[in-house]
């Protein structure tokens, strides 16, 4: 019987280097050995780091772009009223002014015959010329104001500008990104059969598995509630996730904002060290801080790891993922 099963598990293995030998092959590398499951590991964690920032740094571009626009937006209903009332008090003095003209000095003895007085014609003539200065500052503070609007948002419309065109550009690498992630898939499904998974275990102990109260434990229990969820890039939920789209759903289920970037949650939340932890904290990866993962207790935490996989608990230490630090959200 244990016989069998080893000649099963070395035929496994080989019959998945040679599929994984194959595919290699299609891409121009040499076939002089036939690669192992932890040389796949390997190859997919080496793409994987190499994506994994150009898909956070899109995560960061794009929030920008829709934070601004929202930015913008808000200034345009500003000015929208100041540029109403400029353009109706422009009328008014228009209209004014015309009158005035045609009935100004050169008609003001037929004026003067037709209002009864001349006391009262001039005092009409004062009203008309009082109200029209009144008019004319009315529009140059609501120009000025506008003005002082569109000082402020044009630099605003500049930067929307070159965040849209990065965003674009960022959004037309998708296809690339994808092709190279499906291409690490298949080396994951040669390795680990039709599901592609590292491990079907996906929730190995209970999750959370400490029980906590607070604003974390709301956080920690949300993150495991989407455990199996499908990693997709830029995904924030609430059914597909990158690594720091889980992070910022689950603690805004507890009532607290992140954004959608790693760096900028390693920023909003404060340190933390290894012997503080609780469920909830954030856990930080690479010099760069390209992944990240949320702390669940027991020394393990919750994470969407990569293309093709799903959320799932891991643990804390993991020769693959090094640790650069631990953040805890909500003050």
């Amino acid at each position: 019987m244990a016989f069998a099963a080893v000649r099963c598990t070395l035929r496994r293995t080989l019959l998945v280097a040679l599929a994984a030998a194959a595919t290699l092959a299609g891409t121009g590398l040499p076939a002089r050995a036939l690669p192992t499951i932890p040389d796949i590991e390997a190859r997919i964690d080496q793409a994987w780091n190499t994506l994994e920032p150009l898909i956070e740094q899109y995560d960061m571009i794009h929030t920008e772009l829709t934070q601004n626009q929202a930015r913008a937006a808000t200034l345009a209903d500003q000015i929208r009223p100041l540029q109403t009332q400029v353009d109706l008090t422009r009328a008014r003095v228009g209209v004014l002014s015309a009158s005035l003209y045609e009935y100004g000095p050169a008609t003001q003895v037929g004026a003067m015959l037709a209002s009864g007085t001349p006391a009262q014609l001039a005092d009409q003539l004062t009203l008309l010329d009082h109200l029209a200065r009144r008019q004319a500052d009315t529009v140059a503070d609501a120009a000025a104001l506008v003005a002082r609007y569109d000082t402020q948002k044009r630099p605003l419309d500049d930067l929307i500008a070159a965040q849209a065109r990065q965003d674009a550009d960022l959004a037309a690498r998708k296809a690339t990104i994808e092709t190279q992630m499906n291409q690490l898939q298949a080396l994951r499904q040669q390795a680990y059969g039709a599901s592609g998974l590292v491990g079907s275990n996906t929730r190995p102990v209970a999750c959370p598995v400490e029980l906590t109260t607070g604003k974390g434990a709301i956080a920690a229990r949300t993150a495991c509630a989407q455990i199996n969820k499908r990693y997709v890039w830029a995904a924030a939920g609430p059914n597909m996730f990158d690594c720091s789209g889980l992070t910022l759903y689950a603690w805004a289920a507890a009532g607290v904002t992140l954004r959608h970037f790693t760096q900028w949650q390693w920023q909003d939340a404060a340190p933390v060290t290894r012997d503080q932890l609780r469920p909830g904290d954030l856990v930080f990866y690479f010099r760069d801080l390209h992944h990240m993962s949320m702390y669940v207790g027991g020394g393990w935490v919750v994470h969407a790891p990569t293309s093709g996989d799903v959320v799932r608990m891991a643990r804390l230490d993991n020769p693959y993922l090094p640790i650069a630090g631990y953040r805890r959200p909500g003050g």
